[in-house]
């Protein structure tokens, strides 16, 4: 290793076979980007101006709110900047910097979703002791415990691959650092990052997975012993925004890690779902759907 001189930056490659094409790109992702802004912070404001919206249901609707904004972020613009043709470089704090906020974000989407379950929970299967359940001091435990967990996460994912050294080749085979591409990358034995890193992840998207797989199964066995069809109907509406959103999340980590076979192409056009289409799509989702938000969203506009 004294004969090598160590990285000190990055090559992004971007989004494989679509040369040519910066130009269209451009144009989608950075509509998509701003609807994704505008979107989410309309609901925010929504649920702070409107005091109807001051329940637990909504005031983890607006962290959600808060994380579409934020993870979008991490890759887009520098994404965008590659496509009008700037510097494909990136240092090497700039990508320990991206992969850190990739998994902290990711990871309390995770932990949000499953937190948002058990709410529904508590609210259909437990409705008069609801507020009891789900105090204000029971939520801001749930959130800071989301966010302080997350951080944890991302701080070893992080530290676990930025320890290893790279001394060539510079050329990350995505549009922003992950941890499969950097450890492509590494100058030294990968075994106890790979090792750690699938552990983590798998165990936390595991984790999360059982957790709101229990809670509807309980919301599913409470609403069937309802009477009433539109007693029913209004159970599992106020539960299908979350479960789209819940799909949505899960549908990218199923085509990326469950295939038998890897593709760098479908595995990055999968990842520009997840990163940059599916944060925007969460707001229609939300709205649509939820006479509340609409109606608190007029009184904004």
């Amino acid at each position: 290793m004294r004969n090598h001189t160590p990285i000190t930056e990055f090559l992004l490659m971007g989004i494989p076979h679509t040369e040519g094409m910066e130009n269209v790109l451009l144009v989608l992702f950075l509509g998509l980007y701003l609807l994704t802004l505008l979107g989410n912070l309309l609901i925010l404001l929504a649920i702070l101006a409107s005091s109807n919206l001051h329940t637990p249901m909504y005031f983890f609707l607006g962290n959600l709110s808060v994380f579409d904004i934020f993870f979008p972020s991490v890759s887009s613009p520098k994404m965008m900047l590659c496509l009008m043709g700037h510097s494909h470089t990136i240092s090497f704090q700039g990508c320990a910097t991206q992969l850190f906020f990739y998994h902290f974000l990711g990871c309390t989407e995770c932990f949000l979703y499953t937190v948002m379950a058990y709410d529904r929970f508590a609210a259909i299967c437990h409705p008069l002791r609801y507020m009891v359940i789900m105090s204000h001091r029971v939520c801001a435990i749930l959130t800071l415990g989301t966010w302080m967990g997350s951080c944890v996460h991302a701080s070893v994912l992080t530290f676990l691959v930025f320890k290893l050294p790279y001394c060539g080749p510079n050329e990350v085979d995505n549009f922003f650092c992950d941890i499969p591409m950097m450890l492509s990358l590494a100058c030294a034995d990968i075994s106890l990052a790979q090792t750690v890193s699938f552990t983590n992840v798998g165990i936390v998207a595991l984790m999360c997975f059982l957790l709101i797989l229990t809670s509807y199964t309980r919301i599913v066995i409470s609403v069937l012993k309802i009477s009433s069809p539109e007693g029913r109907r209004r159970a599992f509406s106020t539960c299908s925004a979350h479960l789209t959103s819940i799909l949505l999340f899960y549908g990218p980590v199923v085509l990326i890690y469950l295939r038998p076979a890897s593709s760098p192409w479908l595995d990055t056009v999968v990842q520009v779902l997840n990163n940059i289409v599916t944060p925007s799509l969460n707001p229609l989702i939300y709205t649509l759907r939820n006479k509340a938000v609409k109606l608190a969203l007029r009184k904004v506009l």
